[in-house]
């Protein structure tokens, strides 16, 4: 099935179909990209970005997302 076959499928759909047919897509997307990330973890690919991380929070310029309230 192409892409296009997809899409023409898609717009068949009622609006309640289509907005669950999103909802699973964005859930399937989350899964791929955590899956990418963790092979980029493992493959190495990620170790000088969390290296420089980890000098910049040691060297104190780091700060907190979202500041305590308290």
């Amino acid at each position: 099935m192409s892409v296009q076959e997809i899409e023409t499928a898609i717009t068949q759909l009622s609006a309640r179909d289509v907005a669950q047919l999103t909802s699973w897509l964005v859930d399937y997307h989350a899964r791929l990209w955590d899956r990418q990330i963790e092979e980029d973890l493992e493959a190495g690919r990620l170790d000088a970005i969390l290296a420089e991380v980890d000098r910049e929070y040691k060297a104190g310029q780091a700060r907190p997302l979202f500041p305590s309230t308290t």
